[in-house]
């Protein structure tokens, strides 16, 4: 039986980027009565609505969203699944956090059937949150990249994702060593690796939890392939900065014991980078490494203040990412609430359509994905979400009163969470 492709036309407000608002007005493209017209999971165009023809009408299968807002699906640049579970946990700083309540957690990971069932929670979590790309950490335990990959297949989603490598400093029973994380990354990179639209993420854990030895084969792996991510954490907080010190006192800062073993580069991905040195800033530039910025963690663990403007200004590209557990939100929105108050603190503004930006084509531009996901040009991969612009009593008051554009789009992302979100699609296909 011969069946066409068909094409489907969603009618609602659209909103997207060609580029970053902070530095080009024309960044935004925003059409109040438009329709994204979807083909075997790509893009073929956005238009008015009333620039469709009768005759093109007929063609396609409408999809009546109007009075709801289009984006493009939201990216999430850093996030550990096997958190989930702990997420919103008391009382502690980064190294603390660590040792009381993430390493018992990522232990139980090593069961494949728990991995599993975190793993489709974890991955619908992100859909009901409008997320539809993310790098994720997962734990030292191959099986749990298994589980993760695999739940995120069965959506199509584009995921990134990698075991993580950690020969000391940590429990034994969540260490590998240099050769056997080696091995275990390289079957994984075999198994998934492009598999459908997954990709593979080499992750040391942090410099102080890996051996001169581990970090080495990590860029041996890179070398090797060199299509893979690197994902990783950096200048998180004071005493990790003072301990990465400690134990790699012939390297001249943080960034440099990555730099020395071949992991900086364009898609390498260092979580947090709030506490940089000039130095540092420079060689993340230089080698077009990405930043992702973490706002909730970095509140909720009190590890400072996110220098998005100057890192940005410094040529860096840079994501959002949730960090959850220590993060405490899936959403996007809520994480971009966050991003706003941090740059208040610091005598700086994050406008709505740059939070926006850089929750969909920066977090595209900082994964190397910009050629496939962010906006809504012709050709890209059809990953968007449906947003209600209010979705409680107090949020319809404030749409009521919200004198234009811009102003709707900033209540949004300051009163928005899980709850504004009405439906997710990947590929095309409503997930959520």
């Amino acid at each position: 039986m011969h069946t066409h492709a068909t094409t489907y036309a969603y009618r609602a407000s659209l909103l997207d980027f060609v580029a970053d608002p902070h530095n080009e007005k024309q960044a935004a493209r925003y059409l109040e009565d438009g329709v994204l017209i979807v083909e075997n999971g790509k893009v073929v165009e956005t238009l008015d609505y009333a620039a469709l023809s009768a005759e093109r009408r007929q063609q396609l299968t409408l999809v009546d969203y109007r009075g709801k807002l289009l984006l493009p699906g939201f990216i999430d640049t850093h996030i550990h699944f096997p958190q989930t579970e702990m997420i919103a946990s008391y009382g502690e700083q980064l190294l603390e956090w660590l040792n009381t309540y993430t390493f018992p957690t990522e232990r139980k990971f090593a069961d494949a059937g728990y991995a599993r069932k975190r793993a489709d929670f974890f991955i619908n979590e992100l859909l009901r949150n409008g997320t539809t790309t993310a790098l994720v950490f997962a734990t030292v335990h191959p099986q749990s990249v298994d589980a993760l990959f695999a739940a995120a297949q069965q959506k199509e989603m584009r995921l990134i994702a990698g075991k993580v490598l950690m020969d000391r400093n940590a429990p034994d029973y969540l260490q590998d060593t240099a050769q056997t994380g080696y091995d275990q990354s390289e079957a994984l990179i075999k198994k998934w690796h492009h598999k459908g639209r997954l990709l593979y993420a080499v992750t040391p854990r942090f410099a102080p939890t890996s051996t001169p030895e581990q970090l080495a084969l990590a860029g041996k792996l890179l070398a090797k392939y060199p299509d893979l991510y690197l994902h990783t954490h950096l200048s998180e907080n004071k005493n990790e900065i003072a301990w990465v010190k400690s134990l790699f006192p012939e390297r001249k800062n943080y960034l440099d014991v990555y730099a020395h073993y071949g992991l900086t580069g364009p898609r390498s991905v260092f979580a947090h980078g709030i506490h940089l040195e000039q130095d540092e800033i420079d060689t993340l530039a230089h080698s077009h490494s990405a930043v992702a910025f973490c706002p909730t963690s970095n509140l909720f663990l009190g590890s400072g203040l996110f220098r998005l403007h100057p890192l940005k200004q410094a040529g860096i590209k840079v994501g959002m990412g949730t960090d959850v557990g220590a993060g405490t939100s899936f959403s996007m929105l809520q994480t971009l609430n966050e991003g706003y108050k941090v740059q208040q603190l610091q005598g700086e503004k994050l406008s709505a359509q740059e939070g926006l930006y850089q929750a969909t084509l920066g977090g595209a531009r900082a994964l190397q994905l910009e050629d496939k996901l962010g906006n809504f040009l012709p050709g890209k991969e059809a990953d968007f979400v449906v947003l209600n612009w209010a979705a409680t009593p107090l949020q319809q008051l404030r749409m009521e009163n919200a004198t234009s554009l811009g102003d709707r789009l900033f209540a949004l992302m300051m009163q928005g969470d899980d709850r504004n979100v009405q439906a997710t699609y990947v590929m095309g296909k409503q997930v959520f």
